[in-house]
């Protein structure tokens, strides 16, 4: 079924939770972090592979390759969240988007809206993060 939302359409908690117009608004959302995300990528490789580092002076060629490590850490971080973005996608084909993998409770548009990625509703997520610090402290 293919639904073609408003260009202002936003999720309102007047209509019911991921209906299908909330799914197919969420799926473009994702759709376009995804994009953009792998045209940044494209850009990096670009410049990675435009040359070698060509700087004669020790510092500026120290400086030229801590930039670059940065960059291939962001790139790294940004791999990670398309894997996410790409569950999250999944999640929409499956039905499951949107409900707390934990109480199976919705997340709520608000958190969604925030984080489309997120699996867990703002509770769950509390509760999971006091949990790692108390594991953490051991």
């Amino acid at each position: 079924m293919l639904i073609t939302l408003p260009p202002d359409y936003r999720p309102t908690d007047d209509e019911e939770f991921m209906s299908p117009r909330q799914q197919e608004y969420f799926r473009q959302k994702l759709r376009r972090w995804r994009l953009d995300l792998l045209r940044e990528a494209g850009d990096t490789l670009a410049s990675l592979s435009a040359g070698g580092i060509t700087e004669a002076d020790l510092t500026d060629r120290a400086s030229v390759e801590t930039d670059r490590a940065l960059e291939l850490r962001t790139r790294d971080r940004a791999r990670k969240l398309i894997s996410k973005i790409d569950q999250a996608l999944e999640r929409i084909e499956n039905g499951t988007y949107g409900y707390c993998e934990e109480t199976g409770e919705p997340i709520g548009l608000r958190r969604l809206e925030a984080r489309p990625i997120a699996t867990l509703s703002i509770e769950a997520q509390e509760r999971h993060e006091r949990m790692e610090r108390i594991h953490r402290d051991d």
